[in-house]
């Protein structure tokens, strides 16, 4: 038998009780996509002025700094006259310019935001009711999950015993997975429902992935509790993050969700790491300048948030779109319309940038974001049914063209530089026509040069500005300062990360231009869980996912040096990383190569020096756990039969069983018990499908009991 124990003295082995609270159910309608808006409820913290002016800044800054790029790439192209693939030059331009003036833009209001020692106090209240922590988990690793939730939970205890409650919520349809994590959890389930219960339910049916999975928590439980913080697999909050959201929500009744800025940790990699220290040190500009002008009508990431349950009910049935997927079917980010919807039904939506020891974990290699970018892109690109729906309002519109636009601007950068190199072979190879029109005067097909170097140097300017921002805000706040080594440390770092992210950039770029390209072509990603491992990937399998990008890097610089070693030059910061993306993407993922940076001292995270006590909580309690789970080579149902308790603990929370309605997994699983008198045996000749029906039948679940040890020996 495993044991486990909670780092708390007062927790105790479950016993074969319910591992869920008794039901309060909530409705929950489904709504359509073309629905009227509600009016806006009353806030208390709602700045109007500020958050006009704001928009104000935001809408002024990207209108003359795109008017400024349009007409002086315009003026680049129009020495004579401008051709028609110049035409499209200059269009795709002026879309990639408007976007990275809209970035600049919001990181300069996020600097000021900063920088401003006026800060306005938020209201807080103490709650009168218990607030949900709701765990979603999808075939995760349920060591990881425990530690986390072991730290918050003991941290919880002690500062705020009785206020919260916690539900995880697991989406697990692998036999293995769902087994482990019933064995992990279960010890530690509807202990001390005084101070902070711990519950557990697993889905059946996965129907709607993660937004099916909370909707099932509210319309069964969700009457019980006024709030619920949603966090995901990887989350981590500290009690006083918690509590200040709790106490946020309960202070402004009309106010239907809060989000936080997650800081990320646990970095082990050379991409995690890049992003980790990317996320601390320019992230809170971003965060600042988006907080400002969204006001009361922000968005929603889908974790690190709190959620007025009963408005979350109310508005937030998500309608399910016509057509097939990619485009149809259930919504996939449904994060955004979540967000949307409850603005649509006059809730308020904020973004609390100020909050502290919210944190999540990164993808730890350049293939998991990838691969993560192939599901975000799809679930993007689906929202174009909501642009130009009934009832959003005008941020929520500029948050949905945000989300398309992050994977499509991947295409017109991708054509623009296709554009840009046709040009250049059409001034190669074309023989020039001066005297096209009739005129005494020859037309001189040539660009001013000058202007156009001056208009590449703005543009950068713009794009490493945000970056600029985050560094000055460090430098000039001595704590933070500290926390990432001191100025000498933080100048390095931050010059580290801009040149390593400007290699992967390419790489990332072709990346998403594919992926968009194979949305299109109506290809659907499906649901897989994200990797949590240290992205160590086989040479082979990375070759094979940078082949493309690898030949046509190549190909680019070989063009480029043929056709003018001065276009070479100027192609190099794109060339260089898709023909060095094997190697790149090869590096990006692995703890060893991570943490040798780190031995070096560069891209290391202050969590790694002094850790705050929600980290050092978390540190503790996965060494511990770490020693636990000795049985990781066992099929599910050798866990499942091994340990009596745990089996007897299983089929007391199975429900009865509708007898009628019968399966072929089932029927089959049925008769490999009957026939097969060792474990070993059914083990060897059972399906995942019919392993599956054992662990759902209460009837098959009881004829398992035949294994187990005392009934074998």
């Amino acid at each position: 038998m495993v044991e486990t124990t909670m780092m708390t003295n007062n927790v105790h082995k479950a016993d074969l009780g319910t591992s869920l609270p008794e039901e309060s159910p909530l409705e929950m309608p489904r709504h359509k996509v073309q629905e009227e808006r509600q009016p806006a409820k009353k806030l208390f913290n709602q700045p109007l002025i500020s958050i006009f002016l704001a928009r104000l800044f935001v809408f002024c800054v990207t209108v003359y700094l795109s008017w400024y790029g349009a007409t002086e790439m315009f003026a680049v192209l129009n020495t004579n006259s401008i051709a028609g693939m110049q035409w499209a030059f200059l269009v795709l331009f002026c879309i990639n310019f408007t976007w990275i003036s809209f970035a600049f833009s919001q990181a300069a209001l996020g600097f000021f935001s900063q920088i401003n020692p006026f800060r306005r106090k938020i209201k807080e209240a103490d709650p009168e009711t218990v607030t949900a922590i709701l765990l979603p988990v999808y075939n995760e690793d349920p060591i990881r999950i425990r530690a986390s939730m072991e730290a918050m939970y003991n941290d919880l205890v002690e500062k705020a015993p009785g206020k919260f409650a916690f539900f995880i919520l697991s989406d697990s349809n692998k036999a293995h997975s769902a087994v482990k994590e019933k064995q992990t959890f279960y010890p530690i389930l509807n202990n001390d429902t005084d101070k902070c219960p711990v519950y557990y339910r697993r889905r059946y049916n996965n129907a709607e992935r993660k937004a099916g999975n909370i909707a099932d928590w509210v319309t069964r439980f969700g009457g019980a509790y006024e709030s619920m913080i949603v966090l995901d697999a990887d989350s981590l909050m500290s009690a006083d993050c918690l509590i200040t959201l709790s106490r946020r929500m309960a202070a402004e009744p009309n106010m239907g969700l809060i989000q936080t800025l997650p800081t990320i940790i646990e970095a082990n990699t050379l991409y995690s790491r890049l992003q980790q220290f990317a996320n601390q040190c320019f992230g809170p500009i971003y965060a600042a300048g988006l907080s400002a002008w969204h006001g009361s009508a922000s968005n929603f990431w889908g974790h690190n948030a709190i959620i007025r349950t009963k408005a979350f009910a109310s508005a937030c049935g998500l309608p399910i779109l016509s057509g097939k997927p990619p485009f149809g079917g259930h919504v996939m980010s449904h994060d955004f319309m979540e967000a949307a919807m409850l603005r649509r039904a006059g809730w308020g939506v904020r973004f609390d940038n100020d909050l502290q020891a919210s944190h999540e974990e990164a993808p730890p290699s350049l293939i998991d974001v990838m691969v993560r970018d192939r599901r975000w892109c799809q679930g993007n690109l689906q929202h174009k049914a909501f642009l130009f729906a009934k009832g959003f309002h005008f941020a929520t519109r500029l948050h949905i063209i945000s989300g398309i636009f992050a994977y499509l601007s991947a295409v017109f950068w991708f054509l623009l530089i296709a554009v840009g190199f046709a040009l250049a072979l059409q001034a190669h190879f074309v023989r020039p026509e001066y005297f096209a029109n009739p005129s005494l005067f020859p037309t001189w097909p040539v660009f001013d040069f000058e202007k156009a170097r001056l208009l590449f140097e703005i543009s950068m300017a713009l794009i490493l500005a945000p970056k600029v921002f985050g560094w000055l805000s460090a430098m000039i706040n001595l704590r933070r300062c500290r926390e990432f080594g001191g100025p000498i440390f933080l100048t390095i770092n931050s010059l580290l990360e801009i040149v390593l992210s400007a290699m992967y950039a390419p790489i990332l770029m072709f990346s998403q231009f594919l992926v968009v390209f194979d949305v299109l072509k109506g290809r659907d990603s499906g649901w897989s869980a994200q990797s949590r491992d240290d992205g160590a990937t086989p040479l082979k399998t990375v070759c094979r996912a940078h082949l493309s990008h690898t030949i046509l890097g190549a190909g680019l610089a070989a063009s480029t040096l043929y056709l003018s070693p001065q276009l070479f030059y100027w192609s190099l910061p794109i060339s260089f990383g898709l023909t060095f993306s094997i190697p790149l993407s090869w590096l990006s993922g692995g703890a060893k190569r991570g943490n040798l940076l780190s031995a070096l001292g560069f891209l290391k995270s202050s969590q790694e020096k002094r850790p705050t006590p929600i980290v050092k909580r978390l540190h503790d309690a996965q060494q511990q756990l770490d020693r636990i789970d000795t049985q990781d080579g066992l099929s599910a149902l050798h866990r499942m039969t091994q340990d009596e308790h745990f089996y007897r603990w299983h089929l007391a929370q199975m429900p009865e069983e509708d007898l009628a309605t019968l399966s072929r997994p089932r029927i089959c699983a049925e008769w490999q018990i009957k026939m097969n008198d060792s474990l070993d045996d059914l083990v060897k000749n059972i399906k995942e499908e019919e392993c599956l029906a054992i662990l759902k039948s209460r009837s098959l679940m009881e004829a398992m009991g035949k294994y187990l040890p005392d009934k074998a020996a």
